[in-house]
């Protein structure tokens, strides 16, 4: 074959392409900037992130990691992959978003400080791998079998600390619990149960939880009543109107047959509101929509109707009341109705809320939020999301372990001493990986102002005796933190943990990149970290370096 002497492009004219070390530095880079922007939100003494939609004005004020990188319009393709992790932690458990991502920033920091000692990619990945399953069995050690209310209540308080419900946690966390027990099945609790909804205006005090359940709409026609006693319940997937004829064609040769078709319809309507109260029943839930006809003669009959309401509204009214949820109206009996002692309408600050309380034992809950703001309620709502993830992860595993940095830093020291153990160069990446768990009681302590050198040393001293060791950045002491309540789900670590490690050797074993033109720029990360080998915040004015913005 003959030799071909010009250069071949299989790119286009207008592509970037970064390989090898370049690569991986931009990469690693890319992610450490994202875990240093949520990193200062961690723990007791976290701060908050104001993040504004510019194009519609809106501002949330949060320090939930999830929130904040939901929020943030992240470009790079490297940060998007610890969005997914921290997108991950929120679905499985709820919380720890933010351990998440620092953690993948610091392993990634620890991998490329390796590597610029000669260790070579492959040797790092497989000591991380090692370490990470030694550290599920390490933690799987020092968790402790809990699902009592103590327990879940201290879980709940652990979530909350720090959020802005924070000077209110005690009264919250107990709700929650409550709320939890209610719908607790054996060693389940099915989170889409309990219903948290918040109403602006009021304190953080006036919150409550309902007896019973509610749903936040009124009734279908102001005729109707307003409260009903010995309410025996229906409820339909079926639609109580005609179909809309909008897009048919009706041919009329005479006016009579137009009044004819309009009375058919009436009939029609009549014959449908008619079953429903052949039914017996004097309050209706229906998921789709219902004619006015149909309410007038409802309304005539003395019957509470809703229109419309949402699917997880439905489901707990269900488990609330006993009813079943029929998708044809010819299967509407007295078998299938359900019951509460009383249903009523109420208008709570500017929202009309309809309650379903004194319900036979009812397997679902809901928990009223007050906040003086739209910011200030939005923020314990979220708190009270995390919380309720933890709460659940907790019943359904019944492991926990006690919070403060002491899982972490435990975790780190058996990981060490599991090194000396492997004889070759993957013991560096152990220990590595080790040092880089600690990144989470240093960073409780850096948010908290408090000496972190000292207390980390303190701390490792510390769990020579106790394992349950942890940093209360409160008092600026190393305490025993199954005596100071913290608490939080095995779960929560396993998850984050785990997560981290897998979405730094996914960033790791990418050794090309290849883009289309302004989607990367050229960077050198060596300009712009800090002593620390942390990036700096970014600016108002955008990346520095010529990193390409992610927010």
């Amino acid at each position: 074959m003959a030799q071909i002497n010009q250069p071949m492009y299989i790119l286009r004219d207008d592509t970037e392409r970064f390989q090898g070390n370049q690569a991986l530095r931009m990469n690693i880079f890319a992610s450490q900037l994202l875990a240093s922007i949520v990193r200062t939100t961690l723990g007791p003494k976290g701060m908050d992130k104001m993040l504004v939609d510019k194009k519609m004005g809106d501002v949330v004020v949060t320090n939930d990691g999830a929130t904040i990188l939901q929020e943030m319009d992240i470009a790079h393709p490297a940060a998007k992959m610890l969005v997914e992790i921290a997108r991950k932690q929120e679905n499985v458990v709820g919380d720890g978003t933010t351990t998440v991502v620092i953690i993948a920033g610091e392993l990634l920091k620890k991998a490329m400080e390796l590597y610029e000692d000669g260790i070579a990619i492959p040797t790092i990945l497989l000591g991380y791998r090692l370490a990470v399953t030694k550290a599920m069995d390490i933690l799987f050690s020092i968790s402790t079998d809990a699902r009592d209310p103590d327990t879940l209540f201290g879980i709940a308080k652990t979530a909350m600390t720090g959020k802005g419900s924070d000077y209110a946690k005690d009264e919250l966390a107990e709700l929650l619990v409550q709320a939890a027990l209610k719908v607790e099945e054996g060693e389940k609790l099915d989170k889409t149960l309990i219903k948290i909804h918040r109403i602006n205006g009021g304190s953080v005090e006036d919150s409550m939880i309902v007896d019973g359940i509610y749903i936040d709409q009124g009734r279908a026609n102001e005729s109707m009543p307003e409260e009903m006693r010995d309410a025996k319940i229906a409820l339909m997937k079926y639609p109580l109107e005609l179909k809309d004829l909008d897009n048919a064609k009706v041919d009329f040769t005479d006016p009579l047959q137009m009044q004819a078709f309009l009375d058919n319809e009436q009939e029609t309507l009549k014959e449908i509101a008619d079953k429903i109260i052949d039914s017996g029943c004097n309050v209706l839930f229906c998921q789709k929509g219902i004619d006015d006809v149909v309410q007038h003669h409802l309304s005539k009959a003395g019957i509470m109707a809703f229109k419309r309401v949402k699917n997880t509204d439905v489901k707990r009214i269900m488990k609330a009341t006993g009813a079943e949820l029929i998708t044809n109206i010819e299967d509407l009996t007295p078998d299938v109705l359900g019951k509460a002692g009383y249903i009523h309408q109420e208008k709570v600050f500017d929202q009309i809320l309809t309650f379903i309380e004194e319900c036979e034992d009812p397997k679902a809950s809901s928990i009223l939020i007050r906040g003086s703001t739209r910011h200030v309620s939005s923020e314990i709502e979220r708190a009270m999301e995390d919380a309720l993830g933890v709460v659940a992860a907790t019943v359904e595993d019944g492991k926990v372990v006690y919070g403060g940095g002491a899982p972490e830093i435990e975790i780190a020291r058996q990981l060490k001493a599991y090194a000396n153990t492997i004889s070759g160069r993957e013991q560096v990446a152990v220990n590595a990986f080790a040092d880089a768990l600690e990144i989470v009681p240093r960073t409780l302590s850096e948010n908290a102002g408090l000496n972190t050198i000292d207390l980390l040393v303190e701390l490792r001293a510390a769990h020579e005796d106790n394992i349950n060791m942890g940093l209360d950045v409160f008092e600026g002491k190393v305490v025993d933190m199954k005596e100071a309540g913290v608490v939080e789900p095995q779960r929560v670590k396993k998850q984050a943990i785990q997560a981290a490690q897998e979405a730094c050797e996914m960033i790791l074993r990418i050794d090309d990149l290849v883009a289309a033109a302004g989607a990367l720029q050229k960077v050198d990360p060596d300009e712009n970290l800090d002593h620390s080998g942390m990036p700096p915040a970014p600016g108002m004015g955008g990346m520095p370096g010529g990193m390409p913005p992610m927010m």
